[in-house]
């Protein structure tokens, strides 16, 4: 395992970890989404949006590896199935300062497919491993594999497992599971996050049968609760949509799971410090550039469960407002909430 260590107020490290993360989200977690993220927990690990080797190989480097400092720990998730691409990928990401490279075997588009890669990779562990291989003699950071427990009819837990003991032979020591079967032909990608039930002993079985090993869970888990109990049978937890939706469920992660002694940002210090962010990135782009909205549609969920948060929502939404540009929007979508409530 990869280990950072993140200074503390009291001068005491904390070292990094997969213990609690955040799943990479096709149009969501982009690195103004991370950032967001990070001033609501410090420790918590981040994954980019996929992002393929042929966008790396023969597109625009810069646009799609570039990312903020402050994002640490973050992991660049890479979609493909040729080794010598993968392994080019990977030494970019390493290059551009990622802390992680992981492979795409778990989305289950039919756009993805067609490329060859993510869940359709499962049928053929040998390549994956192959894959894994050559990442792995192109860095130096760590390689990991997301996956699910199964595809299409592939029901029982010997494909998982035989699936995990073939990469590992590439000496993968990180799986991240997925815990449903991915349907490759019928269901869209939000069905399948949805439809297919969710088979968490298939992970813990999966720790058992490789105690050495990393073993991270995802999928369809909300609350600490739930972390907790995963946490008793597993290394780590990645949340997915509830980190999105309802960003504030990290405020407490890093002083449960990571012994971090300083208090979290209260809702209202994290929009004082995305602000001046925001006002960089604009000035960064220029007026034909970034729009306001690309950063703050992300916060949409800040106020999630709190009474007034829909005028929060609704101030975040107007778009004459959001076309003047102005980050202190924030500032009157948070003063509308306290007036709602």
């Amino acid at each position: 395992m990869t280990i950072i260590t993140l200074p503390t107020t009291d001068n005491a490290p904390v070292k990094a970890s997969r213990r609690l993360s955040v799943a990479p989200m096709m149009d969501w977690t982009d690195r103004h989404c991370r950032v967001f993220h990070r001033h609501i927990s410090q420790h918590t690990w981040l994954y980019t949006e996929m992002v393929t080797t042929g966008a790396l190989v023969y597109g625009d480097v810069e646009r799609h590896l570039r990312f903020n400092d402050e994002e640490h720990p973050v992991a660049l998730q890479l979609g493909g199935s040729d080794p010598a691409d993968l392994a080019t990928s990977a030494r970019l990401g390493e290059k551009w300062g990622y802390d992680e490279i992981n492979l795409n075997c778990g989305c289950p588009s039919e756009r993805v497919q067609k490329g060859a890669f993510g869940a359709c990779l499962m049928a053929e562990p040998q390549l994956v491993a192959d894959c894994v291989k050559a990442m792995r003699d192109a860095v130096s950071i760590d390689v990991t594999v997301k996956h699910r427990v199964g595809i299409d009819q592939a029901e029982s837990y010997d494909f998982v497992r035989d699936f995990v003991g073939t990469v590992a032979e590439a000496g993968c020591t990180t799986f991240i599971v997925h815990a449903r079967n991915a349907i490759l032909k019928g269901l869209s990608p939000k069905e399948n996050r949805e439809i297919p039930p969710l088979k968490y002993e298939f992970a813990y079985q999966l720790k058992r049968d490789f105690p050495d090993f990393e073993i991270i869970i995802n999928g369809g888990i909300k609350t600490e609760a739930e972390i907790d109990e995963h946490l008793k049978h597993l290394d780590g937890v990645m949340l997915g949509r509830e980190a999105y939706h309802n960003p504030f469920v990290m405020a407490g992660f890093d002083q449960r799971y990571y012994g971090d002694t300083r208090a979290p940002k209260s809702r209202e210090e994290v929009i004082e410090a995305m602000i001046p962010y925001i006002q960089a990135q604009l000035a960064q782009h220029g007026a034909h550039g970034l729009k306001l909205n690309t950063i703050t549609r992300h916060m949409l969920g800040l106020m999630t469960g709190l009474p007034g948060a829909r005028a929060f929502r609704q101030v975040l939404s107007d778009s004459k407002k959001l076309a003047l540009g102005d980050a202190h929007l924030l500032r009157e979508a948070a003063a509308r909430l306290r007036i709602a409530a």
